[in-house]
């Protein structure tokens, strides 16, 4: 799980809007895009998102 503290401070690199946790990924709704965490650290590379629907 990632900080609350830092958080508050990632966004996306596309949008740059706020990312929510859920699960092992966060999740931007503006973008429609969700970034992996693995071991903790979350890789916030727009190439390796996957496209989620925000319907």
């Amino acid at each position: 799980m990632i900080n609350k503290e830092l958080l508050k401070l990632l966004v996306c690199p596309k949008s740059k809007g706020k990312l929510k946790q859920v699960g092992d990924e966060l999740i931007c709704e503006s973008s429609g895009l969700a970034y992996r965490i693995e071991d903790g650290i979350p890789i916030l590379l727009i190439e390796e998102a996957r496209k989620i629907n925000t319907k």
